[in-house]
């Protein structure tokens, strides 16, 4: 058998294994199939090369640069995915194990891909909250904005998800504009190498974007900065050992830890057997369990059902794991591979026999299952184990102890905040699932354990057929936890973006807080244009760009035709003694929609133009009535240019309604989609 060599990308370079290599076993067969790691990496010159060649090309990048690269090579893997999944039976995993971790991670890329053109601009810096006044008059204002982290982000994944573990990370990394040295587990790194070398060879990131270690990192971490960042994968232990570094702790080297999680799942008091919710709850427990054979972060290790279903609960639950076929996963009719490696199966016997002390195992004999198409004894095989604790309450090890596979443990509870008190016994998870038809229970469990977890899952009958599942962390949410599931947030859409940035409070002029955030600030220079902007095109106009309209006088007539048109007869408009009792108006006034539909037609330019769609308005608010006799003006400013395809832009307007005393009556921001 051809060993193979996986090797570490440094520095631009492809080095092969060398001293201290470690060879890595197939989880199927016992057999070595390949070696990893080399003691002579200059890791100072990766550093040196991520920071100064790689971060300065992604740096001259924008965010909408950065989102069409991230997208362009989620596509480029998404054809190339099948070379992956042929390398990944050798971890243990099945067919739809490849699809969560390799499909996954390409789906995790496309989401931030989006997110980046959608949410943040087409520039260099991303603006956090919005202008806070710091002066009477508003000369003077303050505004947070992020940048990207002048160093490199040391990425240390663990070897459940190969593929999605390295990508979930790479995604937001990339679009903040900082480059990535990736360190995957030995076990499984030879699927993140293929993976490495496919986006590397695309030719679509920038020099130095992307690095690889295959093996240690050597003393990496004691030569990292305060602009670096570390995200971790793994167990508490290592977590603990690694954020304990002096380096890390003297330089505030950010920290970023998903480790050990006790998951929990509970069954509410509402879902008793024959319910819809009773056969979810059982369906997604077994899924869980089973799911690359119980190795993932967020697997659910405790089981909590009312007292009286716990039985039923048992043997329904074991009923359902006597159909899960065990095997070489290559095989169509295997449900459940291996382990990643025989070192992982003692490692979850020993677990499951500390859990043993506390409970009573009643499903699942490692010393006696079936497996299709490969040798138990050489491969890293286990069958599902289910355990029952009778006393939770003075039970220790079933709230601390993970054994990271097909392992879970069933408890009775007495009511919801019995549940509760016992779910929060895991000191910290990633995610803890209600199954439950009753919002009152949500609500109770969401009040009384959304402290100790970083995701609540609710599932019933209405949702249960476009839900994700228990398992599913989304890159749109946040992916961590509390405590003892290490206390990062990973994903979650823009806010995972900003873990590989700084936050920085600006203050100045508002011309200066428009120079830093290319966007316009009430206050700043304005610009006349040449013409009407909506006759220019969006490259044509320009930031700071402002039109006046003459005035308009609001009549009776108006408001009274306005309300006989709409329908909208509300008291204020066509009540005078009620109006007049009404503490916000002087008598009638006009329509807020009224002045919005006169401002329109103040300042609309009505011959087909670049301006193609008017796709809605922002933040709108009135600041004082109007009456019949008064005018109203308007300023309309180009606030903010975000490109979103080929033929056209978003074009973002301030717009302000003012009063013939040049008070102000509204303000809003308008948005229309202008051609190129």
């Amino acid at each position: 058998m051809t060993i193979q060599q996986i090797s570490s990308f440094a520095a631009g370079e492809w080095l092969a294994p060398g001293a201290g290599a470690r060879n890595i076993a197939s989880a199927i067969t016992g057999d070595v199939i390949a070696s990893a790691g080399n003691n002579d990496l200059d890791v100072q010159a990766m550093l040196d090369y991520g920071r100064k060649v790689g971060g300065a090309n992604l740096r001259k990048m924008t965010f909408h640069d950065r989102a069409r690269m991230l997208k362009a090579v989620a596509l480029h893997l998404q054809k190339n995915r099948q070379a992956m999944y042929d390398l990944s039976f050798d971890t243990g995993a099945i067919q739809s194990d490849h699809l969560i971790d390799i499909d996954g991670g390409i789906g995790t890329m496309l989401v931030f891909a989006s997110k980046g053109r959608r949410e943040m601009p087409d520039g260099h810096v991303y603006l956090d909250g919005e202008v806070e006044q710091l002066s009477r008059n508003g000369t003077f204002l303050g505004q947070h904005i992020c940048t990207s982290l002048q160093g490199v982000a040391v990425h240390i994944n663990a070897f459940n998800f190969p593929v999605w573990g390295m990508l979930e990370k790479v995604a937001p990394t990339l679009l903040a504009g900082v480059p990535c040295i990736v360190k995957p587990a030995t076990n499984s790194c030879y699927v993140t190498e293929l993976c490495v070398r496919l986006m590397l060879d695309s030719g679509l990131l920038p020099e130095g974007a992307l690095q690889l270690v295959s093996g240690g990192l050597g003393d990496m971490l004691d030569r990292l900065t305060m602009q670096d960042v570390v995200s971790f994968t793994g167990s508490a232990d290592t977590a603990m050992k690694l954020r304990s570094n002096p380096v890390i702790l003297e330089n505030s080297v950010r920290f970023v830890a998903e480790q050990d999680s006790l998951n929990a799942s509970i069954l509410g008091p509402d879902a008793e057997p024959g319910t819809p919710e009773f056969d979810l709850f059982v369906k997604e427990v077994q899924r869980e369990m089973t799911t690359k054979a119980g190795q993932k972060c967020t697997a659910i290790r405790r089981i909590f059902a009312p007292e009286n279903t716990v039985q039923a609960v048992i043997e329904a639950l074991s009923a359902r794991l006597a159909k899960t076929v065990i095997g070489d996963p290559r095989l169509e009719t295997t449900r459940m591979g291996a382990l990643v490696s025989n070192g992982q199966k003692r490692d979850v016997l020993e677990k499951a026999a500390i859990i043993g002390q506390e409970a009573e195992r009643v499903y699942g004999d490692p010393e006696n299952f079936t497996v299709d198409g490969a040798d138990a004894e050489r491969g890293a095989f286990v069958p599902p184990m289910l355990f029952h604790c009778a006393d939770p309450d003075n039970a220790q090890r079933v709230h601390d102890t993970e054994a990271f596979g097909p392992v879970s443990t069933v408890m009775g509870y007495r009511d919801v905040d019995h549940a509760v008190e016992l779910v929060n016994k895991g000191m910290g998870s990633l995610v803890a699932s209600v199954i439950t038809h009753d919002s009152d229970v949500a609500r109770q469990v969401a009040m009384g354990a959304g402290a100790y977890h970083g995701r609540i899952y609710f599932n019933n009958r209405d949702s249960m057929k476009e839900s994700t599942g228990h398992g599913s962390p989304l890159p749109h949410m946040v992916h961590g936890g509390p405590g003892r599931a290490g206390g990062g947030e990973e994903l979650g859409g823009i806010r995972g973006v900003k873990h590989y940035m700084q936050r920085t409070a600006i203050q100045g002029s508002p011309d200066i807080l428009s120079a830093i955030g290319g966007t316009w600030v009430p206050g700043a220079a304005e610009i006349k244009g040449p013409a009407h902007p909506f006759t220019r095109t969006f490259h044509e106009v320009s930031i700071g760009e402002t039109m006046y309209t003459e005035p308009r006088i609001v009549t009776m007539e108006d408001i009274e035709h306005f309300a006989n048109f709409t329908g909208d007869t509300f008291y204020a408009h066509m009540d005078q003694d009620a109006a007049e009792r009404n503490p916000f108006f002087p008598g009638r006034v006009a329509h807020g929609y009224l002045l919005l539909s006169f401002a329109a037609g103040l300042f609309v330019e009505p011959n087909e133009g670049p301006v193609l769609a008017n796709t809605g308005l922002d933040n709108l608010r009135f600041m004082k009535p109007v009456s019949a006799g008064d005018s109203i003006k308007v300023r309309l400013t180009v606030k903010k240019k975000t490109p979103r395809n080929e033929e056209y832009g978003e074009v973002r307007w301030h717009v302000t309604l003012t009063n013939q005393d040049n008070e102000m009556v509204a303000e809003y921001e308008l948005l229309t989609m202008n051609a190129y």
